[in-house]
């Protein structure tokens, strides 16, 4: 199947789906979000693929949403930005509803709707170079999908995305349980591969019944209620605009996203 900013393969019993933007980290702009659904729906429909693995290509899984674009767009006001964060809500929760199990391989930056990406999949392995974070709060937006309280806790949450902490490691990511397993940087693809064919030879029945039993417990205990408010949060947030917001998206529009992201982390040096 032809794509402009993912691809995707088959390997054998499982889907292979590469985010394709490597030139800008693979952040996520409106055709990949488009491009991500119509490949999940593709995978979802194919009575042979088992399983679904998602990666990255180049040097990093996603750095995010496209703040480039959405520089260029200018959106604002509630009723500009309602369709936009839904878009972006729904493709990532893709990974989490979906009836077939989905894996992320992660390796270097992994941030932002990039982070809310791996959180969504069932399995995420990564590699030991990978970094985790949601910087967000750093520069006046909000999240989108607030997955993170429900995998890691209420403290652990608050302090990663509270203070917009983009460094996490693979290592610390595994030991308060944001990713599985983490391994050898060039081994995260084979091994998510492999866990996928393992899947793949399970009744495919008995995979899906029990991955909705998991998110019932979920469902039951208010996470999509939850979420759905975070979003609508996230929306007055983005509706209103934040004044670090305002400035963040001038200087990417006069002086490019890398000055915006410099003078993003310049202030919180000079705090300390």
């Amino acid at each position: 199947m032809a794509y402009e900013t993912i691809l995707y393969e088959t390997r054998g019993p499982v889907a292979l789906l590469t985010l394709n933007r490597p030139e800008r980290l693979n952040a996520m702009n409106a055709t990949m979000l488009r491009e991500l659904h119509e490949a999940m729906d593709a995978a979802e429909a194919d009575e042979h693929i088992r399983a679904i693995v998602l990666t990255g290509a180049g040097s990093g899984f996603c750095s995010g949403f496209d703040l480039k674009e959405q520089a260029a767009a200018k959106p604002s006001g509630v009723a500009e930005w309602r369709p936009l964060l839904r878009r972006d809500f729904d493709a990532i929760m893709r990974f989490w509803h979906s009836p077939k199990p989905t894996l992320a391989a992660v390796r270097g930056p992994c941030l932002a709707g990039g982070c809310e990406l791996a959180l969504a999949c069932d399995i995420t392995i990564a590699a030991a170079d990978a970094v985790f974070g949601e910087p967000e709060l750093r520069f006046g937006a909000g999240i989108v999908v607030m997955l993170l309280p429900w995998l890691v806790g209420p403290k652990r949450a608050k302090q990663l995305l509270l203070t917009g902490d983009d460094k996490l490691s693979a290592p610390r990511a595994e030991a308060i349980g944001l990713v599985n397993e983490v391994v050898p940087p060039g081994e995260e693809l084979p091994r998510a591969l492999r866990l996928a064919q393992d899947l793949s030879v399970i009744d495919a029945m008995a995979l899906r019944q029990t991955k909705r039993a998991i998110n019932r417990s979920y469902e039951i205990m208010g996470m999509g209620e939850a979420l759905e408010a975070a979003l609508d949060i996230d929306l007055q947030i983005e509706g209103e605009g934040t004044a670090d917001k305002r400035q963040f998206m001038e200087i990417a529009r006069r002086e490019g996203l890398r000055a915006a992201i410099a003078w993003r982390d310049a202030r919180f040096a000079k705090g300390g």
